[in-house]
């Protein structure tokens, strides 16, 4: 069953509670985009677990809700702690976080602020480090924000991140967010690139040590060599590459996404309770 909140001081969401498990999956997307792109999970993942979808500040829903309970100033450490105030809004201990793009530095900013809600870490497209292209692309954006329209800027950075004809539908769909966006609100968030280079390094010097999944696309160029060299370095790290696929992993190529980062989730989740009931009965526990 599907419920969904509007307060004017938590973000949009909305669960999908599941009669049997206990289990807790967030989605958290990435900037332009809304809970929207996770269409093509919601059906499989709600057999399995009870999910929370959100639209962070300025999208999808979120944006007229909102409108005069946020000031003007964004952070990463701010959207990080909209996330957690709606977490903590529906008494969830913890939750396995599933993000895509931006969204993977924010739930990277959970991890590090708040562990204790974090079960397991899923990082979709993920963007560990800005290399030499990236931070060109974002030094453009910065010197054009205010005087060209951000829609064509989104369209540019969509085409530089997604270039490949299989990459259409990605490109597409987030464009097609992007414009429900006002120019105001893309300014805003464009201002917390400044942000970025610092956080990024410290998350790549810092292993946190919380179960963490990087499904990336073979073909996202710009992203998947500094993830590579990462999950070398992190010991509770994995990475997912799916060929043939660009940044965008969720929405390219669904079927095996969906199926292995649930097959992922619950062997975690499964591994907590036997954990758990060692530690409660003192015994070892087995299958």
């Amino acid at each position: 069953m599907a419920k969904t909140t509007r307060k004017n001081t938590l973000l949009n969401y909305t669960t999908y509670l599941h009669k049997d498990s206990k289990v807790w999956v967030t989605f958290v997307h990435g900037a332009g985009g809304s809970s929207s792109i996770w269409y093509k999970q919601v059906r499989e993942f709600r057999k399995h677990f009870n999910i929370l979808l959100l639209d962070l500040r300025g999208h999808g829903n979120s944006k007229p809700s909102l409108k005069d309970a946020f000031d003007d100033k964004y952070t990463f450490d701010s959207i990080t702690d909209d996330i957690v105030e709606v977490v903590n809004h529906l008494k969830i201990e913890k939750s396995h976080f599933i993000g895509i793009s931006l969204g993977t530095i924010l739930i990277r900013n959970i991890a590090e602020r708040y562990p204790d809600l974090v079960e397991s870490m899923v990082m979709g497209g993920a963007i560990m480090k800005l290399g030499f292209k990236s931070q060109v692309l974002m030094r453009l954006g910065i010197i054009f924000k205010s005087v060209v329209p951000y829609i064509w800027l989104y369209k540019f950075f969509a085409f530089v991140i997604m270039p490949n004809s299989n990459h259409r539908e990605s490109r597409s769909l987030f464009v097609r967010e992007a414009r429900k966006l006002y120019q105001k609100e893309f300014i805003r968030w464009f201002k917390l690139t400044s942000e970025i280079n610092p956080l990024l390094r410290f998350f790549r010097a810092k292993d946190v040590k919380i179960p963490t999944l990087y499904v990336m696309g073979g073909e996202d160029y710009l992203f998947l060599p500094s993830v590579k060299k990462l999950v070398q370095k992190h010991t509770e790290s994995s990475l997912l590459m799916i060929e043939h696929c660009g940044h965008v992993v969720n929405v390219e190529q669904p079927k095996i996404f969906n199926s292995l980062v649930i097959n992922y989730v619950s062997d975690i989740s499964w591994e907590t309770i036997l954990v758990q009931k060692t530690k409660a009965t003192g015994r070892v526990a087995t299958l």
